[in-house]
């Protein structure tokens, strides 16, 4: 892949935002330090903010903004919508796109609508009698990295899935489980990375098997034919093309065996420490860690009127 913007970084005083007040925080902090370094080697001048709220004031003279914040606050728009009024530059998507895609049951409406293939959901609303049929994948709509998602084999198995989910809000995605090849594609700007296939040693890909070393393997690239390949990596382009996405994302997908497709949601703001999924795509695409904040920041820089 083209460097384009080799360099940009070199003086550029950045603030770097991690942390954040949800669930995701102690991912987020490990993300920042790992972008601070790369931002640093890249020869821009950093200021590490640990922010978890609206209360934060930017140092003088900063002109960009590096978000690291994963999920509540961070990735949801609403952080987004603050720098805006700040009249600063800042990576990653704007208000609007990150709060679509922070938002499962909004994804899936956008891909629905823009027939990016996806499984089959519906929504369940507190109070509401449950019809489900299992198995099936309840999810609380506005939570990142699998907080809040349960596999439901049955029906003893759901009042319990429900409770956890519904302390994030009144309504539910109920979502048609596949077995399959989990998968996530990695894109920057127009470009698809190299797909990841994950392999949890056990269940699902949950929080769990997310944060703790050694509870899964990844494959990168993944083992799939060179037609099937490109059709994982269009389908991500489409999922970010429904929702106007623009600058980078990790999309993840489901390849059952019958060789459907089922794309199932887009992290605006995934996880950058170097061994992240993300930055493991970029790198066997060529791309060395810095290089690969330097291109997220021209990407981002470039959506900003000269």
């Amino acid at each position: 892949m083209k460097r384009e913007f080799e360099g940009i970084l070199n003086g550029m005083a950045v603030a770097l935002l991690m942390g954040g007040p949800g669930k995701e925080r102690e991912v987020s902090l490990r993300s920042g330090a790992a972008v601070a370094a790369a931002l640093r080697k890249s020869g821009a001048h950093v200021t590490e903010m640990d922010v978890t709220g609206a209360g934060f004031a930017l140092p003088p003279g900063t002109e960009l903004v590096f978000n690291i914040i994963h999920g509540t606050f961070g990735e949801d728009g609403e952080l987004q919508g603050l720098l805006d009024a700040m009249g600063v530059a800042y990576t990653g998507e704007r208000a609007e796109g990150s709060r679509l895609a922070f938002d499962k049951i909004e994804t899936k409406t956008h891909f629905d609508l823009a027939g990016v293939p996806t499984a089959p959901w519906k929504i369940l609303r507190r109070g509401e009698a449950p019809d489900c049929a299992f198995p099936c994948v309840v999810k609380a709509p506005r939570q990142g990295s699998s907080v809040g998602v349960h596999l439901v084999g049955s029906a003893a198995e759901l009042p319990a899935a429900l409770e956890d989910c519904f302390q994030y809000g009144d309504r539910v995605l109920v979502e048609e489980f596949f077995e399959g090849r989990e998968l996530t594609v990695g894109v920057l700007g127009k470009t698809a990375l190299p797909i990841v296939e994950i392999v949890p040693h056990e269940g699902f890909y949950d929080y769990e098997h997310k944060y703790t070393k050694g509870a899964s393997e990844y494959h990168v690239p993944a083992t799939l034919p060179p037609e099937m390949t490109a059709t994982i990596q269009k389908a991500a382009l489409a999922a970010c093309r429904a929702l106007d996405l623009r600058i980078y994302s990790r999309v993840d997908v489901l390849l059952a065996p019958d060789a459907r497709i089922h794309v199932l949601e887009i992290n605006t703001i995934p996880g950058m420490t170097e061994t992240s999924l993300l930055p493991k795509a970029a790198a066997v695409a060529g791309w060395e860690f810095p290089a690969l904040c330097e291109e997220i920041a021209g990407l981002s820089l470039s959506q900003y009127p000269a």
